[in-house]
């Protein structure tokens, strides 16, 4: 059976940018980093990555926008609440520092706080634990189509009755781990931040009264970007007035999609690896906002990928 899926909670947390608008429009460069602990206080943070501790800022920003927040930060009704995280670089540095440890002496040298967290669905169960979310919990790391496919298995995972909502984060830390590991690109950092966006169902949304950002439509994952669009377009999706360019390559050939304007994160905000698809989300929720109308296609993943994937979109109903 079909579900309607709407985004009805975002948060965006980029330097220079903590709005859908502000995405949308551009961060500028050279923005400070943001600071976990002026967000949501220090409290736990000891210990905790950088993803995670972003994590838990975009966890407390979304569920707050979509009214499922209380006074003692603890979600409303979490037994209805699963988690999607795609990050691709998450805890990165935790894993690198337990192995340095571990190849330098011996395993009674590691710290009993940093092998906690060198799983690699620490992200995912740490805002889980954190705000009392207790659906389904995974953790997508799935290179370059990760955000969107985090995006689909909440699709899935609503659609197919698991629970009623789902809060997908995409987030990517920037740190010199990450750094060494772009640096072979030729890439200087990464985004060092990321997006979240509150899916349910439409008749839970409407059952709620909260204010739907955007409706979520067509999925699809091909090898190659000129696969993706005719499956897309094969499908039944409506031809998109604007594209949401994959990144990590040249331009697609001005054959695809000619009559789509075509949007781009801004280079200077780094990789944003699996963290794209959910910002490409809220990039087009905030033009959206600013007066944009009509369908919008996200792509992840170029023919230079091991695989390519899409999402339509569309404006809210009656705006």
């Amino acid at each position: 059976m079909s579900v309607d899926v709407v985004v009805s909670g975002l948060a965006v947390l980029v330097p220079g940018a903590d709005s859908a608008k502000a995405l949308s429009a551009g961060p500028p460069e050279g923005a400070e980093p943001v600071e976990p602990a002026a967000l949501v206080g220090r409290k736990g943070l000891r210990y905790k990555d950088r993803a995670t501790q972003l994590g838990y800022c975009l966890t407390a920003a979304a569920l707050r926008d979509a009214e499922l927040l209380d006074e003692e930060d603890t979600a409303v009704d979490g037994d209805a609440v699963g988690v999607v995280v795609s990050s691709n670089y998450g805890n990165l540095d935790t894993v690198a520092r337990a192995l340095d440890t571990l190849r330098e002496g011996t395993v009674s040298a590691t710290s009993p706080m940093d092998l906690p967290n060198a799983s690699s669905n620490v992200v995912a169960s740490s805002a889980a634990i954190r705000y009392g979310l207790r659906g389904p919990n995974l953790m997508v790391c799935n290179g370059a189509t990760s955000g969107l496919d985090a995006v689909h298995w909440a699709l899935t995972l609503i659609s197919a009755g698991r629970v009623p909502r789902v809060l997908v984060i995409g987030v990517e830390p920037d740190n010199n781990v990450v750094r060494r590991l772009l640096e072979p690109d030729g890439v200087s950092r990464a985004v060092d931040g990321g997006a979240a966006l509150l899916l349910e169902s439409a008749d839970a949304a409407r059952a709620r009264g909260v204010r739907v950002r955007a409706r979520l439509g067509a999925y699809v994952r091909t090898a190659g970007l000129e696969p993706l669009i005719e499956r897309l377009a094969a499908g039944g999706a409506p031809a998109p007035v604007r594209w949401q360019l994959p990144e990590g390559a040249a331009a697609p050939s001005a054959e695809l999609l000619p009559g789509a304007a075509r949007a781009v994160l801004p280079p200077h905000l780094g990789r944003a690896s699996g963290a794209l698809g959910v910002l490409q989300i809220a990039a087009a929720i905030g033009w959206y906002e600013d007066g944009g109308s009509g369908p919008v296609w996200a792509v992840c993943g170029t023919d230079a990928d091991d695989a390519c994937a899409g999402l339509t979109l569309r404006e809210p109903e009656n705006t």
